[in-house]
């Protein structure tokens, strides 16, 4: 039933990403030649002439949508995911609306056709449509999420949750699902081995019976998930949860002791019919290293070229306000554990750490300059690290490079902590935008690190890029 209502749901929006992006593409057409706001220097194409897109419009923006990932169902999917997913999508349906319109008008169309531009279509034109698409497209969905929140926050519609194990990890599922009820789940209980103990529920939610009853009371409660939230001691159960689940049509979804293991995205890889499992895949590399390579390129080009003028009045204010140097120079460790030099403002004292050696930078430290302050406040002191993404020591988006002194420390202390080095470092990144950052739990940092490593996307990189900027102010703590 489930399955069912989820095609059902993606025909839906398959079909609306069709008709809006029509609708956007009739528009942008009216604005840009019809409503007089946008003078009109070079000839004034006849509307027929944009019919014979329409067709492309209508099955190349769901196909780039698919490539996107837009229709892959996912009720804890946040409003920005959703944007992204939406901007990069459309994005994508423009850059193949352009390739194939110019490809048929080159080699498909008649001698008529070409003579009379029969598939030319206006810079312009393609400009309002990705706007316009973007905005109906996610006014759609933001319709679909809210009536959608409204049946499952009047119970309607809800999946039902099975939770194995009672633990700590068990408790923590419970409580995100209880948290966010608009997400359309019920939790209906746990199972877990100690059932026939004193153990008990936990937040009004019953302790229904042992692991090895999960398919009666699966069956029993009509459950949809069963989430394994076993501890890694009691990983050995999962393959007799997972046989016995797999007769009763349940979806099994695991949720990983991070507490005590972390790892990236595992792959199966063959070796000579052999197979193997590689349990530390990355997704940043071959093409997609080269694609995120393209970005940081374009973007720190641009920032440094924009912001050439401040920068030189951040200079200056050092210059005059302290003695030492303007930057401040430090190694740091990157991709596959190489070490490089790091560029920042300098915003502490000259020889700050020479009688204290590395140690963590705290809240209101007497190094600071007081224009340090108001740099680190703002991140202004980070600027200069576009120049590392320039050449290439560093990304845009990644996990923060820690010095040398302190990864000897954490790689011994912090399981899988050396995996954050699978990728460069990046002047913001996942955690950051989260509120890890600075003198914050490692753990969580590296959590958050190895999430972003394994979920990597533009998508992805996007998302962060903008909430950098939107709550960068905010992130006061730092680290030298």
């Amino acid at each position: 039933m489930v399955k069912r209502y989820n095609r059902l749901l993606v025909a839906f929006y398959i079909g609306t990403d069709a008709v809006l992006a029509l609708w956007a593409f009739v528009l942008a057409y009216a604005v840009r030649f019809e409503s007089g706001l946008i003078p009109v220097t070079q000839g004034y194409p006849p509307f027929e002439q944009y019919l014979n897109v329409l067709p492309f419009i209508a099955l190349l923006t769901p196909l780039a949508f698919q490539l996107q990932g837009v229709y892959r169902l996912r009720r804890g999917r946040s409003r920005v995911d959703d944007f992204f997913a939406v901007l990069i999508g459309t994005i994508l349906a423009v850059v193949l609306g352009v390739i194939a319109t110019l490809y048929v008008g080159a080699y498909l169309a008649t001698e008529e056709e070409k003579a009379r531009g029969a598939y030319e279509v206006s810079q312009l034109v393609w400009g309002l449509f990705l706007v316009i698409n973007v905005l109906f497209t996610y006014a759609s969905r933001e319709g679909v999420r809210e009536l959608l929140e409204r049946r499952w926050r009047a119970g309607i519609g809800l999946k039902r949750i099975l939770i194995a194990g009672a633990g700590d990890l068990g408790r923590l599922v419970a409580d995100r699902m209880l948290q966010h009820r608009e997400l359309g789940y019920q939790v209906v209980g746990f199972v877990d081995d100690r059932a026939g103990g004193d153990h008990i529920g936990y937040r009004g939610l019953p302790l229904l019976g042992t692991l090895a009853e999960v398919g009666e009371i699966a069956q029993r409660e009509r459950v949809d998930h069963l989430y394994v939230a076993l501890s890694l001691e009691e990983h050995a159960k999962l393959l007799d949860l997972i046989e016995i689940t797999s007769r009763e049509c349940i979806d099994v979804k695991v949720v990983p002791d991070l507490l005590q293991f972390i790892a990236l995205r595992a792959r199966l890889e063959d070796l000579d019919g052999l197979p193997v499992i590689n349990v530390n895949d990355v997704p940043l590399q071959g093409f997609n290293a080269w694609v995120k390579r393209s970005l940081d390129v374009i973007f720190s080009g641009a920032a440094l070229i924009v912001l050439a003028l401040p920068l030189a009045l951040i200079a200056t204010l050092i210059r005059i306000t302290s003695n030492g140097p303007i930057f401040y120079r430090q190694e740091r460790m990157g991709l596959d554990g190489k070490a490089f030099t790091v560029y920042k403002f300098r915003s502490m004292e000259d020889g700050a750490e020479d009688v204290t050696g590395p140690i963590w930078a705290r809240d209101n430290d007497p190094r600071v300059t007081r224009l340090g302050h108001w740099l680190r406040r703002l991140d202004l002191d980070e600027l200069p690290q576009f120049w590392n993404v320039l050449r290439g020591d560093m990304s845009i988006v990644g996990p923060r490079p820690e010095r040398p002194y302190f990864v000897e420390q954490f790689k011994h202390r912090i399981p899988q902590y050396m995996l954050r080095h699978k990728v460069k470092a990046g002047i913001t990144g996942w955690a950051q935008v989260n509120g890890w950052r600075g003198n914050t739990s490692l753990e969580k940092r590296i959590e958050y690190d190895l999430y972003y490593i394994e979920n990597w996307s533009v998508t992805l990189d996007i998302k962060i890029m903008w909430l950098t900027l939107v709550r960068g102010v905010f992130q006061r703590d730092a680290a030298i």
